[in-house]
Parts: structure tokens; C-alpha cells; sequence
């Protein structure tokens, strides 16, 4: 079952970010510990795209998706991402429907977008199929996640859920808490409003929306009973692993005291 279809379903999900890592060991890791998803950071690393496909490739097949948040604005890594093994996408600070409109025209094949026909992908084994039934399943299994990060984007946030190839609707506290002059104050009333409002417009249209930047099982507690849907960010690796090394530097003066 897809991540979409089981968050539908009121099912967790817990997310690992994917940062620092350059192998596909992080997807085997991720697996193995039980997570849904991976998402890869283009945004904020300067992880090239050959790793990222990689990476991605792997999680897909072991049964785990991966999503690959891209660099601002930078829609031309969309097809190659999807074509190299990514199962969705995450554009970050989308703040008009005319933004995420050009989003679904690079993820999404004709008619519904405008991406480049490939004959083989390595989400099907490379297996040659008829290009509409290729197109199809391919377009079936992509996610396009829309991420917003701005009042602007709050603000359009209905006619953003009311386009056809989103499916899902994100808001990401960090930047937004700063757009709105509360920077890190992720619990404040004016995040949690728009929170609220991306939720229902997410509901109106079928669609839903997700939260990134909470750290307080509380927080999300909150969030879900506001119809957000129950896909966590646990964690993302570079954070995993700062906080090891750090935790086994205090484990090992500790023992040696």
C-alpha cells in the first residue's frame, strides 16, 4: 500500500530525512527500522543528483518510497529525479497556484503535465512496457507534495488544493514560523491557524496535508486532531547522527570516569 493510501487511512507514517548520507545504506537502514518513507534534501546539501537517484532507487525497491525535496525553483530536476528512481517530489516555498501549476507540468505526463516520455524506468525493473500503460503506472505512483512556507502560501492555499496532480498539501513550520515574525515559535496561535486552514482546505479537495518542523509528540497530537494527516518527520540523518556522536562521547567519558 502506498504512503498516500495508508495515511488516507488514518495509519502513521513515520518520515527519515536524508541529508549527509551519499550511500544507499541510509534507505537499508531506514527499512529496516521501520520507516515509510525517506525524503532526500536537495534544498539544504550539496548531494548531487546521481547520489540522490541511488538512494532513492534502493528505498523503491525494498518497498520503501522516496520523495526528493528539490532546490527552490528549480524545476528542471523534476523529470530527471522521477526518471532516475524518485517516487515523489517536494517543492519547497510554492506560494501562488500559477508555482504549483508549473510543479505538475514537470511531474506529471501528458495530458495532465508536460514530462519528457521515457521508455524504461527503474521503478518497473526496466521493463519495456506500452508507453500509455508506462505513462499511467508511472503517473499513478508519483507523489508531488507542495510544500508551503509563507502567508502567501497560506493564503493560497485552496487554490493550490484544488489543482489536479497535487497531492499533497505541506507546511513547513521553520520558514513559516519566520515569515510570520515568530520564528521558532512553532506552537504559536497564527502557525496553528494556518495549519488549520491548509487542513481544510486539503479536505475540500480530496487532497491532504501533512506538517514538517515538529519535534513535540504533543504538537502533533494537536495537529492531527485538526485533520493534518498522521505523516511524521522523525528525524532526518545529519541530526541522528550529531546526536549519537555526541551521546556515545558522554557514554564513553562516563564509563572511563
Amino acid at each position: 500500500m502506498r504512503v498516500l493510501e495508508r495515511l488516507a487511512a488514518g495509519e502513521m507514517v513515520l518520515t527519515l530525512g536524508v541529508r549527509g548520507a551519499r550511500t544507499a545504506d541510509i534507505a537499508r537502514m531506514a527499512h529496516s527500522a521501520g520507516y515509510g518513507a525517506i525524503w532526500i534534501d536537495l534544498e539544504h546539501s550539496s548531494m548531487p543528483i546521481d547520489c540522490a537517484v541511488q538512494i532513492a532507487a534502493a528505498a523503491e525497491d525494498l518497498g520503501l518510497e522516496a520523495w526528493v525535496r528539490i532546490p527552490e525553483r528549480d524545476y528542471g530536476l523534476v523529470g530527471r529525479l522521477l526518471d532516475g528512481g524518485a517516487g515523489g517530489i517536494i517543492v519547497p516555498r510554492v506560494e501562488t497556484v500559477e508555482e504549483a501549476r508549473e510543479v505538475v507540468m514537470a511531474a506529471r505526463f501528458p495530458p495532465r503535465g508536460r514530462r519528457s516520455q521515457i521508455a524504461l524506468l527503474p521503478q518497473f525493473g526496466f521493463r519495456r512496457l506500452p508507453a500509455a500503460e508506462l505513462t499511467a503506472a508511472a503517473d499513478r505512483r508519483t507523489t508531488v507534495q507542495i510544500l508551503l512556507e509563507s502567508a502567501r502560501g497560506i493564503d493560497n492555499a485552496e487554490d493550490i488544493a484544488a489543482l489536479d496532480g497535487v497531492d499533497l498539501l505541506a507546511v513547513g513550520l521553520n520558514d513559516l514560523s519566520a515569515d510570520l515574525g515568530c520564528l521558532g515559535e512553532q506552537g504559536n496561535e497564527k502557525v496553528r491557524d494556518a495549519c488549520r486552514r491548509v487542513a481544510a482546505a486539503a479536505a475540500r479537495h480530496g487532497k491532504l496535508a501533512v506538517v514538517g518542523g515538529v519535534a513535540d509528540p504533543d504538537h502533533y497530537r494537536a495537529l492531527f486532531a485538526h485533520g493534518v494527516a498522521p505523516l511524521v518527520f522523525a528525524g532526518i540523518d545529519t541530526d541522528v547522527l550529531a546526536s549519537g556522536v555526541g551521546q556515545r562521547a558522554t557514554d564513553w567519558r562516563t564509563r572511563l570516569a
